[in-house]
């Protein structure tokens, strides 16, 4: 099913399933039991397929991306987090910081991670059977913050409202019964900036959920973003870092385009 967040016409909220050209009402839980309806509902606005419970990120996830920012290949999952609130709908505007000031946005384009069903302590081998499905992510990230200010803030650098792009739709896992075979590209202004495949991931989806979950509790609504591929502006020849205009897409074939403009933070 391709599950979607929509405001509809009478201004209320919905979880709906797409089909075609039409959005019909979910009713139930989509962490529990839910059932696709009959009623169509009449999108005015597109929203984050879902409101996260937390918000988990791997670093240096893709081989050839490790390599470009001249890092060794790590031996365990580099884990940080999002604040939740740095969610950003499908077509709203990425927000350069300007209270806390940033001159080096950038973006990464991801394959994120929806956990379905609390998970502490999984294998491997069932690790996918608590995921409810996929969507795709934008790990946009504030390099200055990141590695210079504070005395390198890397969690800070990293939460800004808006830095957090996900959607426009959530493919359940049953379409997409192996995760590590997808495309993904990060397009800038109409330009393939990273193209690469989920298959170079150094540590794959099964193996992020059950390193995750060890001794830890994996709340419904978890995402996890799975890493990035190279070709991001810290790494370019020059530096390009995003700015006001720009348009940044991430695409991942099975899942959809997310995209979002660049406008400056108002003070």
């Amino acid at each position: 099913m391709e599950i979607v967040r929509i405001q509809n016409a009478d201004g209320n909220i919905y979880y709906g399933a797409e089909v075609g050209n039409h959005v019909y009402r979910i009713e139930g839980d989509i962490y529990g039991d839910y059932v696709q309806t009959n009623e169509r509902l009449e999108p005015v606005k597109r929203l984050a397929p879902i409101e996260p419970s937390a918000i988990f990120c791997i670093g240096l996830n893709y081989r050839a991306h490790a390599e470009e920012m001249g890092s060794a290949l790590p031996e365990h999952p580099v884990v940080f987090m999002k604040n939740p609130a740095s969610v950003c709908h499908p077509d709203d505007p990425i927000l350069l910081p300007r209270h806390l000031h940033s001159d080096q946005v950038d973006y990464e384009a991801e394959l994120a991670v929806v956990i379905g069903k609390r998970c502490k302590n999984v294998s491997v081998e069932n690790a996918l059977d608590y995921v409810l499905g996929y969507t795709c992510a934008n790990d946009v990230s504030a390099r200055d913050w990141q590695k210079f200010h504070g005395g390198g803030q890397w969690i800070k650098g990293k939460s800004f409202d808006t830095f957090c792009p996900l959607g426009p739709i959530l493919v359940t896992a049953d379409r997409i019964p192996n995760p590590q075979i997808l495309p993904i590209r990060g397009i800038l202004n109409s330009q393939i900036r990273q193209e690469s495949w989920t298959g170079d991931m150094i540590f794959s989806v099964a193996e992020l959920i059950a390193f995750l979950s060890g001794s830890t509790t994996l709340l419904p609504g978890t995402v996890i973003l799975t890493g990035t591929p190279p070709g991001v502006g810290m790494a370019a020849d020059p530096q390009r870092f995003l700015k006001q205009g720009d348009e940044f897409t991430v695409e991942i074939t099975g899942i959809g385009s997310l995209r979002n403009k660049i406008e400056a933070e108002v003070i």
